[in-house]
């Protein structure tokens, strides 16, 4: 421990040392900054005139700043133009964007109606090759137990049916113009059967789809057609 002292001592010596030795550097560049600033003034007066004249100056430089302030506003003018054609071309892109989202979307209802459609045609189809064949109608048969021609009107008021469904998913009908068409259609007591056959089935659909809502409208034109407003009973399960 005796030896580590001495050290310790030079240590704290040096330190104090170079703070001195900087302290005196700053006031020395300090008064040389202060001389060489007077020196350097003092030539610029001598050249310019004196502090009047610079005054003078000045108060001209100030008519001249005026001028800059007018510069500096047409400077930020255009600065200013071309961020606002650039904010109305991203609004012109963002209106192409949306015409070009409603457009696709057209397209796909329009895609999914010609789905719709293609399904509809091979339904069509289907029951056109079981009401010329009855062989066939016992594949795909709903009416169990019927005689062949009472199978192929039911066929038929189904087709018929389909038809009118189409076309009010089509927007073809509204639901006035559709309970006009199905009350002159129930007045078919040939197609009241049908709809006794096939009903219970019909009542099974999703409330909110629109083959529902046309289950609803046909079944209001049954039962008004009905003797005392009764809706025909559906066969047994």
């Amino acid at each position: 421990m005796a030896q580590r002292q001495p050290v310790a001592g030079h240590s704290w010596f040096k330190a104090i040392a170079w703070l001195l030795a900087s302290l005196v550097g700053i006031l020395l560049v300090g008064a040389v900054s202060v001389v060489v600033g007077g020196w350097l003034l003092d030539g610029v007066e001598s050249m310019n005139g004196d502090r009047q004249d610079a005054a003078e100056r000045s108060a001209l430089g100030d008519y001249f700043g005026g001028v800059s302030a007018v510069f500096s506003g047409l400077a930020l003018l255009l600065l200013v133009v071309p961020l606002l054609f650039q904010q109305r071309e991203l609004q012109l892109q963002r209106q192409e964007l949306a015409a070009q989202r409603s457009e696709l979307a057209a397209s796909r209802d329009e895609l999914r109606r010609s789905a719709a459609a293609d399904l509809r045609a091979l339904h069509v189809q289907l029951t056109q090759m079981q009401l010329d064949d009855p062989v066939l109608a016992e594949v795909w048969n709903d009416y169990a137990g019927e005689p062949p021609e009472v199978v192929r009107q039911n066929l038929f008021a189904n087709l018929t049916y389909s038809h009118f469904l189409l076309a009010s998913q089509w927007g073809e009908y509204s639901d006035e113009e559709l309970l006009t068409h199905a009350r002159g259609l129930v007045r078919s007591p040939v197609f009241r059967r049908y709809w006794a056959a096939s009903r219970e089935r019909k009542a099974l659909l999703s409330p909110d789809s629109h083959e529902a809502r046309m289950f609803r409208i046909f079944d209001r034109a049954v039962s008004e057609a009905a003797p005392d407003g009764q809706r025909p009973a559906s066969p047994p399960a």
